[in-house]
This record gives C-alpha cells, sequence and structure tokens, in this order.
C-alpha cells in the first residue's frame, strides 16, 4: 500500500507520527492524520480544511474541548492538561491505532481509478468515521462532516494533490 502513496500523502503519514509523539500518544490515531493534512499547505485537502475553519489551531482546541467533554461524560472532572502522558517507545515508530488503520483503508478505497494516493483520498478516509474522537470533535467545532467530506470529494475530482 505504501508505495502507493503519492510524495504528499507519505508526508502527511510521516507528520502524524510526530503529531501522535507530540500529543504523548502511544499510537497514531486518525486525529493525528488529520492535523497533519491541516498543516501541509498547498495542498486542495488543506484548502478545504482552511476554508471550513479547520486550520491545525481550530482543530487542536475542538480536540481538547472533545477531550473534556469525554472526560465530563465518564464522571471526570480533570482538565486533559493535567493528564499523564503516555510512555512512548522512543526507538522506533509509533503504532498504528485502528481508527488510522481504518483511515488509511478508506484512503485506498477512495483512491481506486487514481494512480495513487492524494492528501484528499486520506481526509477523506479520516472523515469516514462515523464515530470516534474525528466525528465528535468536528461536530465540536461546528463542522458538518457530511457536507466537508462531499467538499473534499469535489476537490479531488479536480486535483492531484
Amino acid at each position: 500500500m505504501v508505495t502507493r502513496f503519492a510524495q504528499h500523502a507519505r508526508a502527511i503519514v510521516k507528520a502524524a507520527e510526530v503529531e501522535a509523539r507530540a500529543s504523548g500518544s502511544p499510537t497514531l490515531e486518525a486525529e493525528h492524520l488529520m492535523l497533519a493534512i491541516c498543516a501541509l499547505e498547498g495542498t486542495a485537502a488543506q484548502r478545504v480544511l482552511a476554508s471550513a475553519g479547520l486550520d491545525k489551531q481550530a482543530i487542536k482546541l475542538a480536540l481538547e474541548r472533545e477531550v473534556h467533554q469525554s472526560l465530563s461524560a465518564a464522571g471526570m472532572t480533570i482538565d486533559p492538561g493535567q493528564l499523564p502522558h503516555a510512555t512512548i517507545n522512543s526507538s522506533g515508530h509509533v503504532r498504528l491505532a485502528a481508527s488510522a488503520k481504518i483511515a488509511l483503508e478508506r484512503a485506498v478505497k477512495a483512491s481506486a481509478g487514481a494512480r495513487q494516493i492524494q492528501p484528499c483520498h486520506l481526509l477523506i478516509g479520516v472523515l469516514g468515521a462515523q464515530v470516534g474522537t474525528v466525528p465528535r470533535m468536528l461536530a465540536l467545532a461546528g463542522v458538518d462532516q457530511g457536507n466537508l467530506t462531499e467538499r473534499v470529494r469535489s476537490a479531488t475530482d479536480g486535483s492531484t494533490r
């Protein structure tokens, strides 16, 4: 699968690993892919996210709100910033979590007929989640997930990046 990744898509996966490490996560999650996608300027995927008000700062803020809301739902009142970070194995790659694996599988399906997997395909894969952190984060950010997905699909039809 990796051999079909365009240069930008490979850069996104590597940047997502950096995002996972920076957040103290032992696994690379779909939200790390989204953070990496929005940070890669000059791609159609980044432009669609930006037009929806989803730059890196907005996504991080919505993710913080999602953590706070999830903790509150579980009866915890601790500030997410005060949670201890997980211990990460610094010698190897961050493991792919189920949310990222499924997002990558959806990206491969979204790229059917294309020569390579592009950033928009990755974003379609991330946005395909019906449950989990990404849909909750988007709702908290006031972004309609279905509408955003359609906008990315439209951008994919007219762009190779």
